[in-house]
Parts: structure tokens; C-alpha cells; sequence
């Protein structure tokens, strides 16, 4: 599928949508040289000239889904036979040596088949966490972009570390640690070669040690001092399990947020995977803070973690958002079947009526974009990024649905017909365009039998 293409001054709208996440742009948005310029209202028609326009009568308009925490990696690990009916700590053991075997042709492909995945589900956004280095690997943050480059999707990738190794007490072998130095060095040649600050960045780095079983105190702290210094992000996994706040009790002699606070991580720079283990106190800290949270149901359900309390977080004022972490204990990297998930497991916790279908998606979108630091994105508002999808109402799953905005996320919608990011569209008839996915999931099959073998 060929994206055509047209001058950036080309002035397009969005034409009178099916439905519309915000009534605000109900007849549509229009954009012109990738920033929406105006919203228009239900029945009307745009103030601005109009170059071309996009009949999306029978779709259903979002803003791009935003995906805040994942390991692209794992696309190569998808239900492995060493790694099933486990939880966390195990699951981690048992693939660990397996990913320590990953080589650059891995990472490439990995890195696209995740990309491509997500863009294919309205993702337009995307956060990775990748903290394996082992020889051979030491450019795989590279490689990611230029993979995020040549599929032209969004992306926040996280020099990931990885320095207590099992010699030291941590659960990685130490093949695939490195020294503080090394991790220090080339997270801050990564920020100054590729970070963007700029509004409509299509490129941002943040730092992110991968959880506290896994890096030393004296990196968590040199990790937050080089993040200020350079006003990047911070990012890591913590309270995702019982284990976790055993092992930090053992460790450091505190839970998880006190070690956090300890090591200067309280902060509105810094956004957490999964934060499922905290007390009533401990709520209100982070909230007061502002720490960014990445609720990960599928992978929370998958590894029996526990539920988020998200709700909670979010009134003491933390920002909820949605990832669809690492797709070897997800087994998907899909953004808009991950926010079914999360209204399904949310609903659990404070049912029905506080977990809506509204409310999930505004997680997937302002909320994500909150956890990494943007304002810029999240929303199709006046003077924002043109990151948009559109879903159709086609497929069996929608026959006899009423209300098109809640079917798709009650009725499970899987796939997008057109997703545009920075005004280009990217996905046209669900196919994405200028890519040859038949040929990248073959090579994917190839090397993943690789790591199985």
C-alpha cells in the first residue's frame, strides 16, 4: 500500500466522522502541515480553505492510541515453551539466557514486527524499555530508530540498564549487565545524538534502569542526576509484585517507594511500569509528586501480578497510562484490544460504572501522553500533532452494535483502517504503507526459531 503523497502546506479535514472520542470535533478536524488547525463541529463545515478532504462517515475518529511502556524485543519470545504458566520472578529466569543470545538482526526485526503491530491497532506513539546489552548489542537503541524512522511512527525509547547481575544478588545473568560507566556513557551519547525536545519530536530519549532487582542504588541515583541535567524522563518497572517488595525489603530495607524516594525517583520527570503493590500512603506520595503510572493489564493478568489501583493513583494525582508492555508476557503488541483489557480488569476493582469506556481511552491517550512528558500529543485539539486513527465498524463482531464509540472497545475492535501520524497517513485500507510485512514476519519466524533452538 503507497502512502500518496502531497505538499506539507496541503490543508486536509477529516470529514464528518461516524463517531468521535470528543463532541468538540464531531464534523471532523482538519490539518495542514502536520498540526491540526481546527476543530469542526457536528454539521458543519471548516472556516479554512480545503485542499482535500477524507469522508470518514463510516469511521470511527480517535486520537493516536499511546502506548507507554513495552520490551520490543520480545516479539521474538511469544508464548515460550520455558517461560509458560509462571509468574514474574520465574519468568524472568527462565528467559533470560535466552535474550541474552539476542544480535542486531534480532533487534531490527523485533523492533518492526512491535512497531508494526501497534501501528496496525491505532498506535501512533510508542515507549519501548530496552535494558539488554550484551556484547555485540551495544547499538540496539540505534537500530530501534531507525526502524521507528522508516515505519514513521512516534517514538520515546528508554536507554534501559541492567548492572546487578546474579554475582551480585540480582536475578540477570551477567552476561547480560553492564558497568555503570559503560550505562552512563552512552545513555547521555543516546540524549545528545537523538533526543528532540521539541514540540512534534518524533524522537525522545529517556533513562531507565529496569527495576531495583536488577541495578544498583549508585545507578538509580547517577540515573536521576544525568535525567535533570538533561531534562529527559526517567523510567523503570516497580511494584509489580509481592517478590519486588520482599526483595527491596531484603536489599535496601525498604519498600519500593521509599527506596524510590531514597534514590531522588520522586518526581513528576519519572513514570512507572505497572505500580500495582502500593499501600494507601504510598498513593498519595507518588500522587503528590506527580509520578507517571503504565498500567499493563494483560501482562499483569498473564503473570497473576495483581491489579493496579488506578482510580486511586490517579485521584491523588498521578497520570494514568496504558502499555501494553513486552509481548512475551502479553504475547501482543495490539493498543486497542490492550484498552479492553483494561476496562475489563479495572472494572474488577471499581466496577462498571466508574470504568468506563471514555475513561479507558483517555488513558491510551492524554493519559500516556502525560506519562511521557507531552503536551503536545494525546489529543485532537487546535495546535496539536495530526496523530490520529480510524476505526471501522465492518467486522462481524460489530453486527447489531448501537453505540459505535463504546463498540469498539466493547465489542473488541482489533485493527484500524487508517492511522495518520504527523499529518501522513501511515495505514490506509488496515494495510500500512510502504512496507513489506509478509517479508519482515518471515524473517521474524526465521530468527525466532533461532532463539527457541
Amino acid at each position: 500500500m503507497q502512502n500518496p503523497t502531497s505538499s506539507p502546506l496541503t490543508t486536509i479535514w477529516i470529514k464528518h466522522p461516524l463517531a468521535a472520542l470528543d463532541s468538540a470535533y464531531a464534523g471532523g478536524v482538519v490539518i495542514r502541515d502536520g498540526i491540526i488547525i481546527e476543530l469542526v463541529a457536528a454539521g458543519q463545515t471548516p472556516a479554512s480553505n480545503i485542499d482535500i478532504s477524507h469522508d470518514a462517515s463510516q469511521q470511527v475518529l480517535l486520537p493516536g492510541l499511546i502506548n507507554s511502556h513495552h520490551h520490543f524485543y520480545q516479539t521474538l519470545t511469544r508464548a515460550h515453551p520455558q517461560a509458560l504458566n509462571k509468574e514474574l520472578f520465574s519468568w524472568l529466569v527462565s528467559l533470560y539466557p535466552i535474550w541474552a543470545r539476542l544480535h542486531p538482526a534480532m533487534v531490527e526485526s523485533s523492533t518492526s514486527i512491535a512497531l508494526a503491530e501497534m501501528l496496525l491497532s491505532g498506535c501512533t506513539t510508542a515507549s519501548d524499555h530496552h535494558y539488554l546489552f550484551p556484547a555485540g548489542l551495544e547499538e540496539a537503541i540505534d537500530i530501534q530508530i531507525e526502524q521507528a524512522a522508516r515505519l514513521g511512527v512516534r517514538v520515546h525509547l528508554t536507554r534501559g540498564s541492567m548492572s546487578l547481575g546474579k554475582d551480585q544478588g540480582g536475578l540477570p545473568p551477567q552476561s547480560t549487565v553492564q558497568s555503570e560507566q559503560t550505562i552512563l556513557d552512552d545513555s547521555e551519547r543516546l540524549i545528545q545524538r537523538y533526543h528532540d525536545a521539541r514540540p512534534g519530536a518524533m524522537v525522545r530519549i529517556a533513562l531507565a534502569p529496569c527495576s531495583p532487582f536488577s541495578v544498583s542504588t549508585d545507578l538509580m541515583k547517577a540515573s536521576a542526576t544525568l535525567a535533570q541535567q538533561h531534562d529527559v524522563q526517567l523510567h523503570t518497572h516497580l511494584a509489580e509484585t509481592e517478590d519486588e517488595t520482599a526483595f527491596c525489603l531484603r536489599m535496601f530495607g525498604q519498600r519500593p517507594v521509599d527506596y524510590l524516594e531514597s534514590v531522588g525517583w520522586l518526581s513528576d520527570r519519572v513514570w512507572l511500569a505497572h505500580g500495582i503493590h502500593f499501600n494507601d500512603e504510598e498513593v498519595q506520595r507518588l500522587g503528590k509528586a506527580g509520578v507517571g503510572i503504565a498500567h499493563c493489564p494483560s501482562s499483569n493478568m498473564l503473570l497473576a501480578s495483581g491489579q493496579c489501583p488506578t482510580l486511586d493513583l490517579e485521584a491523588a494525582g498521578c497520570p494514568i497510562g496504558i502499555g501494553v508492555d513486552g509481548s512475551a508476557s502479553n504475547d501482543g503488541s495490539n493498543m486497542i484490544l490492550e484498552v479492553r483489557q483494561a476496562l475489563l480488569l479495572q472494572r474488577l476493582r471499581y466496577g462498571a460504572a466508574r470504568i468506563t469506556h471514555q475513561k479507558v481511552l483517555d488513558w491510551a491517550t492524554r493519559g500516556s501522553a502525560a506519562c511521557l512528558g507531552r503536551d503536545d500529543i494525546g489529543e485532537l485539539a487546535v495546535g496539536k500533532q495530526a496523530d490520529l486513527a480510524l476505526f471501522k465498524l465492518d467486522e462481524i463482531q460489530f453486527a447489531g452494535a448501537g453505540d459505535p464509540l463504546a463498540a469498539l472497545i466493547l465489542c473488541g475492535a482489533q485493527r484500524a483502517d487508517r492511522v495518520m501520524v504527523q499529518g501522513r497517513w501511515r495505514v490506509i485500507d488496515g494495510q500500512i504503507c510502504d512496507l513489506d510485512i509478509e517479508a519482515m514476519k518471515a524473517r521474524q519466524r526465521e530468527l525466532a526459531v533461532q532463539l527457541l533452538t
